[in-house]
């Protein structure tokens, strides 16, 4: 047996927007392992919010994903939208078969900052952060068909490893993504599905300005930053049978620092 044979099982992950990030090379790791994958995007986000767009990002990457399985699938999709779990999963389960992996990747970062924290950057972290996450589980767990083998993993930030000021809304419901971890995977264990979170530190992902890059390696145990395939590989193992007996965990692979 292969121990990271993933042939066979069907994997989402979500916010696969652009080539360089990290939901891409997790997308790429499953596929290499054999993994049927399905991926979401939202460009409007990407265009207004995070200042990064991509714009040919989802098309380039499924192209690559291609390269190794036919059975890749892509639906863009605003997770703010109630009805988005659900119609993400019907399109999943129509192109490749019943989901038993999910990757929780896709995520809304806005800086703020006390004095510029407002209900309404609270509001559009949460949507996407906290109650999109949350109600993309609650579709995992209701249609898993039971056995052993369900796997969801989740993206967090390391809220628990130190403070991130000037970003108050973002740090808070990422802490929540930990929380509900630890109690969903309590949950659902006896259902044969694993829930953990990945916090991969800072990642090179194209956001980084050459001083901040120069201050982080200034500060890296292993005189490199985060690169999204250290996250991807990590995430491929969880999704793995090896990873059979881990749950409840938030792993910080953050190369020391």
């Amino acid at each position: 047996m292969i121990a990271l044979d993933l042939h066979d099982r069907v994997a989402i992950v979500t916010g696969v927007s652009r080539r360089a990030g990290i939901g891409a090379a997790i997308a790429r790791a499953l596929a290499e392992a054999g993994a049927r994958v399905l991926i979401t995007y939202y460009r409007p986000y990407d265009a207004a919010v995070s200042g990064l767009a991509d714009p040919d990002g989802p098309e380039v990457v499924l192209a690559d994903l291609r390269h190794l399985t036919p059975h890749v699938a892509s639906v863009e999709v605003d997770l703010t939208q109630p009805g988005a779990a659900p119609a993400i999963f019907d399109t999943a389960q129509s192109a490749l078969g019943p989901v038993c992996i999910l990757v929780n990747n896709a995520t809304h970062s806005e800086r703020d900052g006390i004095d510029a924290l407002t209900a309404e950057g609270l509001d559009r972290h949460y949507a996407v952060n906290v109650r999109g996450m949350a109600l993309l589980c609650a579709e995992f767990v209701r249609r898993w068909r039971g056995g052993s083998g369900g796997r969801i993993v989740n993206l967090s930030s390391g809220q628990g490893v130190g403070p991130m000021p000037g970003e108050l809304a973002y740090a808070a419901t990422k802490g929540a993504v930990e929380a509900f971890t630890a109690s969903l995977s309590a949950e659902v264990a006896a259902r044969g599905i694993t829930v953990n979170a990945v916090d991969p530190g800072a990642t090179d992902t194209g956001w980084m300005s050459p001083d901040l890059k120069a201050h982080i390696l200034a500060h890296a145990p292993m005189g490199r930053v985060g690169l999204p395939t250290d996250a991807a590989r990590l995430i491929r193992f969880l999704a793995s049978d090896e990873a059979a007996w881990i749950t409840g965990q938030v792993i910080h692979s953050r190369g020391g620092s």
